[in-house]
């Protein structure tokens, strides 16, 4: 297993981690699974014997039952693991029962802590924004944690770039801890963040944690064009997240090719790819069977040579946007000239 940096702070988190979605279940999470603790200690003791050691959960996942089963997984081995929740989402029927006000994150915090089993948690995430709550208010909240020792470090997802920029920002004007890394979409069937999110990141040198670097399963290998996996089909109850489903079609019809030539599967040549980019610190994968979690785990290590990196590249590349295009062949033409002088 390789370790990466989680952005600046010294800390190496497996390159893939753990997701607990599928720990649970209930009437709304159990599309994602419903593993019981016994079946859910099988997967986290699998993943830590190949090396992972970053292992990503959130409050609202089977509302908070996920977040018990991991602590309960992790009973005597918590100092080996790194572990990640979230706070954002509703968590009871009140009008203050979710966001991100002071009020919402010192309840869950300490919520979280008496589920996981624990007195601290290491990457304590917004989970989403929070249109009705003034970023310094939430900022001072999550210092507050920090400062107290209950959380070591603070992070973003789903965010955009501007507005990470914009945190990172007022915890520089305020001398607050700022978020340290960044959770959010990434995959072949889904590059946007290429825009502005992962240059933001790279600029600060804040930590990029990928979910659903499979599009939710479609580019695992069990979708063709004429079989779209039956009663399992997750995409047909629930697009989420959603997909282009022609445009991945082309990508899988490349990935298969890839995975025959390597004599792989898809779902490794899917992950590798995400691996295999440089601003990626930890990728998340989700499992219900223990083989499924093996054959995620193989995908570490797996390095794709240029020519498959650039088939890959064409079939998913994401269409050029303004204001890029008017430059475009200008840029070119530097580049050219630069590389012409060498």
């Amino acid at each position: 297993m390789k370790y990466n940096l989680l952005g600046n702070t010294g800390v190496l988190v497996s390159e893939i981690g753990l997701g607990t979605m599928t720990f649970g279940g209930g009437d709304k999470w159990g599309l994602f699974g419903s593993l019981d603790e016994k079946e859910a200690g099988i997967l986290v003791d699998q993943a830590m014997d190949a090396g992972v050691n970053f292992f990503d959960t959130a409050n609202v996942y089977a509302d908070g039952r996920s977040e018990e089963i991991l602590g309960k997984t992790l009973k005597g081995k918590r100092h080996q693991a790194i572990i990640a929740t979230k706070v954002r989402g509703r968590m009871g029927p009140g009008p203050n029962e979710l966001g991100l006000s002071r009020l919402h994150i010192i309840q869950q915090v300490e919520e979280s802590l008496k589920r996981l089993g624990t007195d601290y948690i290491d990457l304590y995430q917004i989970h989403n924004p929070d249109q009705l709550t003034d970023w310094e208010e939430t900022l001072r909240a999550l210092d507050d944690l920090v400062r107290s020792g209950k959380v070591r470090y603070i992070g973003s997802s789903n965010m955009t770039g501007w507005s990470i920029m914009k945190t990172r920002g007022l915890s520089r004007l305020y001398g607050l801890h700022a978020f340290k890394s960044s959770q959010s979409y990434y995959s072949l069937a889904a590059r946007e963040i290429e825009r502005e999110i992962i240059p933001v990141l790279q600029d600060q040198n804040m930590g990029l944690i990928v979910w659903s670097p499979l599009a939710g399963g479609f580019l695992s290998g069990k979708y063709t064009r004429d079989h779209h996996n039956g009663s399992e089909d997750r995409h047909a109850k629930m697009s989420f997240p959603p997909v282009d489903k022609e445009k991945a079609f082309g990508i899988l019809d490349v990935l298969r090719e890839i995975a025959e030539k390597r004599e792989t599967t898809v779902a490794r040549i899917a992950l590798a790819w995400v691996l295999n980019q440089p601003a990626v610190t930890s990728v998340i994968v989700g499992a219900k069977r223990p083989e499924q979690l093996a054959d995620n785990l193989a995908a570490s290590g797996i390095v794709l040579d240029q020519d498959e990196l650039a088939r890959l590249d064409e079939v998913s590349r994401l269409p050029i946007e303004y204001p890029a295009w008017p430059f475009l062949e200008q840029d070119d033409s530097i580049v050219r000239k630069v590389e012409n002088k060498k």
